[in-house]
């Protein structure tokens, strides 16, 4: 059986997730389950969180906590995220867990053994946000073109990668699609970025300024881990990498489909940092990173101080929870940013499920009540082929899923357009034969599409098949006003 490991973006936890946070989760369980479901393939499906960050120890102090009482709250409306949006992750790793702190420790020293760390002073300017040290050049008007604000200046002894050894390395693995980059703009995006040259990076900070949170660097206690050679260990440490334990082998080592599903924002950790870091452990590098663009709202970028925060539970709470999962995946593009809003969420609901999905349910399953329709597996397969199956596997092995189910949505579109073609109502009262071939080749259709939903809205395929079975009307999807 083929493998295949698949991995989110670890999230910090200053703050509850939002609707950005959400929709990388359903993206990443919509290719996980079509892995599991679909191909039948041995699929481990990772998400977690990011809990030694500054970030996180600013955040406390500014909420009157203790850290550790902070990230454990914050923590819990992450982990809430795989009932309300029914994600099927295997495991939830955080990064305060011991035998993640075992594992980026020991990458750490493999790393120290192959000569590429070493300590100096440095001063450069740092963005909490990103957590990240900044370059002049990577500045718009003195700021952090990511979070808008000024860096802080940062003059410390702290431990450097030497990234730059690994230069020519990452470009033939980028190049030759061994670590393959999508969409593949973002290919060439890494390849430009690596050809302006790769400079050595801070991998630590001192303990003082770390405040005494995160993970200690091995022999050295005046230095704590720079949160992102922590945090990126995490896809191997929640695989129990410290102890080479039967996980970490079968997923990591023994398998071909090592894929990170991430926002473009941390690109270059995923494609560049981390491989040069497993290269220098002598460990294998992702085989695949899938890179999404951002959800605003109402054109804007996701902010607090703005007040435009959509929290995932209030999408569910309107929609349901396929309904908040079909947003999120249709309002995400492939290639270009998604933007929502409550007016445009209505609108498409009502359009694409209510209208659409909802209805095509509806008027089946009433028409077949009094007729006993049965089909074979190859009839159903056939169904399966007419119904687009084949373009719609194509694209979620691309990881455009917002292609997938827009092609998707086209065939329900159809269905219901071949009923109002059809007029199956006249041919009940008119032509039996006729009736009952047009509503068997309904059916079928039907029974594909809820085959082929099942990575998007679990919960509304099962629906589907079971009213096929049942020959009982439901209301799939309640238009909302």
């Amino acid at each position: 059986m083929n493998k295949f490991y698949i991995t989110t973006a670890i999230d910090y936890v200053n703050a509850k997730p939002h609707v950005g946070h959400a929709a990388e989760k359903v993206q990443a369980d919509v290719l996980a389950r079509y892995h599991r479901e679909v191909l039948g393939e041995d699929t481990y499906f990772l998400s977690g969180s990011d809990e030694n960050s500054l970030k996180n120890v600013q955040g406390a102090k500014k909420a009157g906590k203790t850290v550790e009482d902070f990230v454990a709250e914050n923590v819990g409306y992450f982990q809430d995220l795989k009932k309300q949006l029914n994600l099927s992750y295997d495991y939830f790793i955080r990064t305060t867990e011991p035998r993640h702190f075992a594992g980026a420790q020991k990458m750490w020293k493999l790393m120290d053994e192959a000569g590429d760390l070493y300590k100096k002073e440095y001063k450069g300017f740092y963005c909490v946000g990103c957590e990240e040290f900044k370059m002049e050049k990577d500045l718009v008007e003195g700021k952090c073109p990511e979070h808008n604000c000024e860096p802080e200046v940062v003059e410390e002894e702290n431990y450097f990668f030497r990234l730059s050894r690994y230069q020519d390395k990452l470009k033939k693995l980028i190049e030759s699609d061994a670590i393959q980059i999508l969409p593949s703009f973002r290919k060439k995006e890494m390849l430009s970025f690596i050809d302006q040259g790769l400079e050595d990076f801070s991998v630590s900070r001192s303990r003082k300024r770390a405040e005494n949170w995160g993970v200690p660097v091995p022999g050295d206690e005046e230095q704590i881990m720079y949160v992102w050679v922590d945090a990126l260990s995490n896809y191997i440490t929640a695989l129990d990498y410290a102890t080479e334990g039967d996980l970490y082998k079968k997923y990591w080592l023994e398998n071909e489909n090592r894929v990170h599903v991430i926002g473009k924002g941390i690109l270059r950790f995923h494609c560049i940092y981390w491989p040069a870091m497993l290269l220098s452990a002598g460990l294998p590098v992702p085989t695949k990173v899938f890179s999404h663009e951002y959800l605003t709202i109402d054109n804007k970028k996701i902010s607090k101080t703005l007040g435009n925060v959509i929290e995932p539970q209030e999408i569910v709470d309107k929609f349901g929870m396929d309904g908040a999962r079909y947003l999120l995946l249709a309002s995400l593009p492939y290639r270009s940013d998604g933007d929502i809003s409550w007016e445009k969420m209505t609108e498409k609901y009502n359009a694409d499920l209510a209208n659409g999905l909802g209805n095509l349910v509806s008027r089946i399953v009433k028409l077949s009540e009094n007729l006993d329709i049965t089909y074979t597996d190859q009839e159903l397969l056939e169904a399966l082929i007419k119904n687009n199956e084949a373009e719609i596997k194509h694209s979620l092995d691309e990881f455009d899923i917002e292609r997938a189910l827009v092609l998707l949505m086209l065939r329900v579109r159809e269905a219901n357009k071949f009923i109002e073609e059809n007029k199956p109502w006249e041919l009940a009262k008119n032509d039996a034969a006729k009736f009952a071939e047009v509503m068997k080749k309904l059916n079928l259709d039907l029974a594909a599409i809820a085959r082929l939903l099942v990575p998007f809205l679990p919960d509304a395929a099962n629906k589907i098949k079971k009213v096929l079975a049942d020959k009982e009307a439901i209301i799939l999807f309640q238009r909302i006003k």
